[in-house]
């Protein structure tokens, strides 16, 4: 059947549609809320990403699953993502190694940490994203909850029975000897209920329990254990100043957040109980299709939500998200709603930089990779930049015009290639005049000496130096074969030829700050010329008058004698201290050819 006929053939209802190529292999998953529309924008456009056109061609059959609603269509991907993992979809991490909080199902009730979730009917509190953070908990419960910590089985016949004896662990007082009977299973019962509250971020119940006891002791003037549960009500207060929000009214709420570049997405997950974040988590997706943040956000909610077992019924979220009616979608606009969303978000863009830091280190070539198709995006190239030359002009006080000339490859200075030009067709200060001359003598050369011509040519300055620069690439042939742009430094706005709207790029992205870095190289490379230039001009005395006498005698007369006037009134001996006898006579001979 041919894929017209299938197109045609889908229904207009929500459902998941897949992929299959000629060998009868999955390629992608997708869900839509129209399958036939969602189907049929594949083969009706031309798409600029190439995985996406090569995807499509590889596309021989198509096979759908109709659901009752998207919430279904999202769970439905997610699963089918997991079980095929075909080729031209995103795929999550695993959690496997995450540790979790368990309260075993049994008398007397066990709590410990465990990477192994058992169908056995306990209870399991997770996953944590930090082992360090799960102990930390887990050790505060035991300090305020006595618990046993042996692998007994308490059952009323094995204590009626006294087959178990108490062990250190009562003697310190770190249990309260279920196993002889000294405690009853009905008041351990009871700590186990507020562990599961501290556990969930509800802090309230035992802090007002301790407040409570605490009072109680006071008043028999029992002070020693009065302290000891103040002590207790200090380390639960501490815990929970932690990551107290400034409103504690947000409650049983999941927060999500995307930041994302060229190739990959960093999603942030907050759950926040009794005004407290409980839990914290950032993924990182690597894109397979250009697929959109929304795309990737709706995605990761499901499995994260999954994965950390959240049943909560209200979510905040930075833009809208169709992820079902039964969860509540929150955009918040202002307030503390909206300061817990920024909040996410600076997650995000933190591990984003971590990550950043730690591909640098480890693989520098993915990090060059990324940064090259980002700029590509953002200057609206037709190829990436890994070859870029950055032009500035120097005529500090409209003397010793000279111009220089930086380049970076693969986004790194290439010192090798740098260039000083003196300007030598234009008279005075003309900074268009000076910069339509260099571009055409540098550009003229590499085409003369056929060498590699750059991708990206950045002019310092705003449309005029840019026009200027135009013109020479027109007289060599060269518009269009290289882009050009030119960054005016009031606003940092880019210019493009012919192009009287410019371009502003977001003040922290990674294309701005190395388009910066190739104008301020440039002008430092250019500054330095100029000052040598100027110095030697400084140096043009009546000294190099004299034949046979060069810079080197003249600047080291002039640093002892400090004037002409004076190396004029030297005699021979004098000067012979200083230089060489033969340049001695030259200089005194030079200035009493008279006498």
């Amino acid at each position: 059947m041919s894929l017209d006929v299938q197109i045609k053939s889908l229904p207009n209802l929500p459902g998941v549609y897949q992929y299959y190529d000629k060998e009868g292999k999955i390629l992608y998953v997708g869900k839509a809320k129209n399958l036939k529309k969602r189907v049929a924008s594949y083969f009706n456009k031309n798409h600029e990403i190439g995985k996406t056109r090569v995807l499509v061609k590889k596309i021989v059959e198509i096979k759908h699953i109709v659901v009752e609603t998207e919430t279904d269509a999202l769970l439905l991907e997610n699963n089918l993502i997991k079980k095929y993992q075909p080729r031209y979809n995103i795929m999550l991490k695993d959690d496997k190694t995450y540790p979790w909080i368990c309260i075993k199902k049994e008398p007397f009730s066990r709590i410990f940490l465990t990477r192994t979730l058992l169908k056995d009917g306990s209870e399991y509190f997770g996953p944590f994203t930090s082992v360090r953070s799960a102990r930390a908990l887990l050790s505060l419960i035991k300090e305020i909850y006595p618990l046993r910590t042996c692998a007994y089985n308490l059952s009323q016949q094995n204590i009626a029975g006294k087959k178990y004896k108490i062990c250190l662990e009562y003697h310190i007082k770190n249990c309260k000897g279920p196993c002889e009977g000294l405690q009853l299973e009905e008041d351990y019962l009871e700590d186990v209920k507020e562990i599961r509250n501290i556990i969930k971020g509800n802090f309230k119940t035992s802090l007002k329990k301790f407040e409570s006891l605490m009072y109680e002791f006071s008043a028999k003037s029992d002070f020693e254990e009065a302290q000891k549960i103040k002590d207790k009500i200090d380390q639960l207060s501490n815990y929970q100043s932690r990551s107290t929000i400034v409103n504690p009214s947000i409650n049983n709420v999941d927060v999500f957040s995307i930041v994302s570049d060229e190739s990959f997405a960093y999603i942030n997950f907050l759950k926040i109980a009794n005004g407290s974040i409980i839990q914290s988590n950032t993924i990182e997706i690597k894109k397979k299709l250009d697929e959109t943040d929304k795309l990737l956000l709706e995605l990761a909610i499901v499995e994260i939500r999954h994965r950390f077992n959240s049943i909560s019924t209200e979510i905040y979220v930075p833009f809208k998200v169709a992820i079902g009616n039964e969860i509540k979608v929150t955009i918040p606009k202002l307030g503390d709603k909206k300061r817990i969303v920024e909040l996410s978000t600076r997650n995000a863009k933190y591990y984003r930089q971590e990550q950043f830091k730690q591909i640098q280190i480890i693989d520098p070539d993915r990090h060059t990779n990324r940064i090259m198709k980002q700029m590509q995006k953002d200057l609206r190239l037709q190829e990436e930049p890994r070859h870029i030359e950055c032009f500035d002009n120097s005529n500090i006080q409209g003397t010793n015009p000279v111009a220089a000339c930086v380049v970076f490859k693969n986004g790194k200075p290439f010192k090798k290639d740098y260039r000083h030009f003196n300007i030598k067709t234009v008279q005075g200060p003309d900074d268009f005049a000076s910069m339509e001359e260099v571009v055409h003598r540098r550009y003229k050369r590499l085409i003369d000496e056929e060498q590699e011509l750059p991708q990206l040519i950045v002019i310092d300055g705003g449309k005029g130096q840019l026009s200027s620069s135009v013109k020479s690439l027109d007289i060599l042939g060269l518009r269009g074969k290289i882009a050009i742009i030119g960054i005016a430094k009031r606003l940092e706005e880019i210019y493009y030829p012919d192009d009287s709207i410019p371009l502003y790029l977001d003040k922290k992205s990674e294309t701005l700050k190395i388009i910066q870095q190739l104008r301020n190289e440039a002008h430092r490379f250019g500054i330095i010329h100029h000052r040598n230039k100027r110095s030697k001009g400084a140096i043009q005395t009546e000294l190099s008058n004299i034949d046979g006498i060069g810079e080197k005698t003249i600047v080291k007369l002039l640093k002892k004698y400090k004037s002409v006037k004076r190396i004029q009134e030297l005699t021979i001996d004098e000067l012979n201290k200083i230089i060489s006898e033969d340049r001695a006579h030259k200089i005194f001979n030079y200035f009493h050819r008279e006498k």
